[in-house]
């Protein structure tokens, strides 16, 4: 899904020195410190945001270089600034923000590596990580000359279809393209991952991004929010499960198992909306999808971004610069290979601010638009911060900003009044098709959200090992979200979790979680400030009497960066220091209701030990001659005996025909080799 931001969070230095002294060096001298790193500084971070940004939209070896080359820059500098800072005095200055900012300063995280040859194979890891999640290609088994791109092609095919078996190409595809050439990568990075923190004093990588949250016991509270909320999550599954054994029968789905994670519309069964209308709960009533609606008017990307800048100008916020329309990459171009994955960048320069999405035409992609551009007014906000205050004010406050604007964006109310929805049905029925639809999206995400992290925090202390990789993330997939893979997983060749964009891009997920709680918060707060009374779900905060109170309170959290501890920024919009489930509770109370009125003789969570039946031939597999096991795709004529009698490397079966060549298809290699093989055990009786 697109709502997943990259963001380039790469810390940097000055090229100035401080000359050492016995004496540690005063506040005084300190500010002028801070005013020589801030100008050079951003000076630096532009310079290594053009080279990731050159490389994102123009996927080169030369752009390539050229971020390795910045990103090893950066490390260097960040060095030397840490040095230099510690000539200073300043863990006993007065100013509680020249204090922070010189803590900030001098936590390196990755640029303490030591060993720079060490350094440039980590970022080369990272690169070519990157490199071959965003060009990898699912070919069809019966023709490989005929390939698809993750975006548009596999994404759209989850999305789309409900072939079972289609499904399960496109899903296997993926994983077989991406997720298997990044494992032995993975573990590379992981190491050095490890050995940069902990030269920075940090025990692993995974201690290292918990502290960016600043708070002691921040796995206790999250997963205190998230046992509030899966009774919610068990609710939503379990109906789920019952519609989608309408579609696709008993057999292939169990009624108290878990669901096969190809059949929930997604890549990553992350999110739900696109089986929408396999589980609409009242389907003769009005759908709020306004796709069709935006086709017809004869909307592209442009004129969705304009619709979003509206939105935050109507908000009294910063309307986008003009450098803004000039430089953000709208749509795919046709010429060269790009990241597709849509993402706001900040260049920390002469107010250069982009976006890069590959935008289609359709609602999600709408209400993408809006959080993207979320991001961009966050930037915008808090651009008269010294650099290292220019961030959330936890990771999770600009995911959850951009989705706050989206959650307004999403009513029915909204969409009627920008003309997309043309009429705005007062229907309790059509009240739940909408919260539903939110659901599938919303509360689909939350353990997929929680999950990822805990996967790697595990991988980076070293509790999972690389041969357990796999193993581990489906027992976390299944325990807390209820999905099993349709097919049986390699443990020696599988790493699907490569197959989710943020792993190889080393982009910390738990963020996502934290967003999905706090911008109902956000959202909660930001209608009561509009002077909003109603049911939460149906809240505009942009249509309130008293809107610009609530956007002038949101600029004002927003100014602040990350100057303070969050909880700080967090009760400005708020009220509030502690980051809650109720708000969320709260707004999808009717559908809560509903669910459980509908689950009365639903099972409520999942066999974990049930795994779905597959047909092994129909589905591109190899069935060993002896009968042993079903060879997956990926695995036929790997060089890699999977099979006991090794039938699955025959030099038959694995030959590759010339183009004008007689080709023998693979149903009469395998009666051949059936043959063969009779033959010779006949003549050893």
């Amino acid at each position: 899904m697109a709502r997943f931001i990259l963001h380039l969070s790469i810390v940097v230095v000055v090229l100035f020195s401080v000359p050492t002294h016995c004496q540690k060096k005063n506040e005084s001298e300190g500010v002028i410190f801070l005013e020589e790193y801030d100008t050079l500084a951003k000076e630096l971070q532009n310079r290594a945001v053009i080279a990731g940004w050159n490389y994102q939209t123009n996927l080169t070896d030369e752009n390539a270089k050229k971020q390795v080359e910045l990103n090893l820059e950066v490390a260097k500098f960040a060095k030397e600034a840490a040095t230099n800072a510690s000539e200073y005095d300043w863990e006993n200055f007065s100013n509680v923000t020249v204090k922070r900012l010189f803590s900030m300063i001098t936590t390196l995280g990755t640029a303490a590596l030591e060993d720079e040859e060490k350094l440039e194979q980590l970022n080369n890891l990272l690169s070519e990580m990157e490199e071959i999640y965003s060009t990898g290609q699912a070919c069809e088994y019966d023709d490989p000359k005929t390939c698809l791109d993750l975006n548009p092609g596999l994404e759209d095919c989850m999305a789309d279809s409900t072939d079972y078996n289609r499904l399960l190409f496109c899903w296997e595809g993926w994983r077989d393209a991406a997720g298997r050439r990044l494992g032995d990568l993975y573990s590379q990075f992981v190491e050095l991952s490890n050995e940069a923190v902990r030269a920075d004093g940090w025990n692993d990588t995974g201690e290292y991004w918990r502290s960016w949250y600043e708070t002691a016991d921040l796995q206790q509270q999250l997963e205190t929010i998230y046992q509030d909320l899966q009774p919610l999550y068990q609710n939503l599954h379990a109906y789920v499960r019952r519609k989608l054994i309408n579609t696709y029968g008993a057999e292939m789905v169990n009624a108290e198992g878990p669901i096969p994670a190809h059949l929930l519309g997604n890549m990553w069964a992350q999110t739900w909306g696109n089986i929408y209308n396999l589980v609409i709960p009242f389907p003769d009533k009005p759908s709020i999808d306004v796709t069709d609606e935006m086709v017809r008017q004869g909307y592209d990307a442009l004129r969705m971004f304009n619709l979003s800048d509206e939105f935050f100008r109507e908000m009294g916020q910063i309307p986008m610069p003009d450098s803004f329309w000039d430089r953000t990459m709208f749509v795919r171009p046709d010429d060269r290979d790009v990241v597709c994955h849509a993402s706001a960048w900040d260049f920390y320069l002469d107010n250069d601010v982009r976006i890069k999405m590959c935008t289609k035409v359709n609602q999600e992609d709408l209400v993408t638009v809006h959080h993207e551009m979320g991001h961009i007014e966050y930037f915008l906000q808090y651009a008269h911060q010294p650099l290292p205050f220019r961030e959330g004010a936890n990771p999770g406050f600009h995911e959850a900003v951009g989705d706050l604007l989206a959650l307004s964006v999403s009513t029915p109310a909204h969409l009627n009044k920008v003309g997309l929805l043309p009429e705005l049905v007062d229907d309790p029925e059509v009240d739940i098709n909408f919260l539903m639809q939110m659901a599938l999206e919303k509360i689909a995400f939350l353990p997929f959200g929680y999950l990822i992290d805990q996967w790697r925090w595990r991988v980076f202390d070293g509790s999972t090992t690389k041969d357990k990789y796999n193993e581990e993330w489906w027992k976390l997939r299944t325990q807390y979200q209820g999905i099993v893979p349709p097919v049986p997983r390699n443990p020696d060749k599988d790493f699907d979790a490569g197959s989710k964009y943020h792993v190889p891009a080393n982009t910390p997920y738990i963020r996502y979680f934290v967003s999905f709680v706090i911008q109902f918060q956000f959202h909660e707060a930001m209608c009561t400030l509009s002077g909003y009374t109603g049911d939460l779900h149906k809240c505009d905060a942009s249509a309130g009497a008293m809107k610009d109170v609530a956007g002038s309170r949101l600029a004002e959290m927003l100014r602040m960066g990350k100057s303070q501890p969050w909880p700080e920024a967090f009760e400005v919009l708020t009220g509030d220091r502690e980051m809650s489930a109720a708000a969320i509770l709260q707004y999808f109370a009717p559908l809560i209701d509903w669910l459980e009125k509908q689950n009365e003789n639903e099972t409520l969570g999942w066999n974990n030990g049930w795994t779905p039946p597959y047909d092994c031939e129909g589905t591109g597999g190899f069935t060993c001659l002896d009968g042993s096991r079903c060879v997956r795709p990926a695995d036929k004529c790997d060089g890699i005996q999977d099979c006991d009698d090794n039938s699955d490397e025959d030099p038959i079966l694995c030959e590759t025909p010339n183009d004008d060549s007689p080709r023998m298809t693979s149903s009469l290699v395998v009666v051949f080799l059936a043959v063969l093989a009779s033959t010779v055990m006949t003549s050893r009786n």
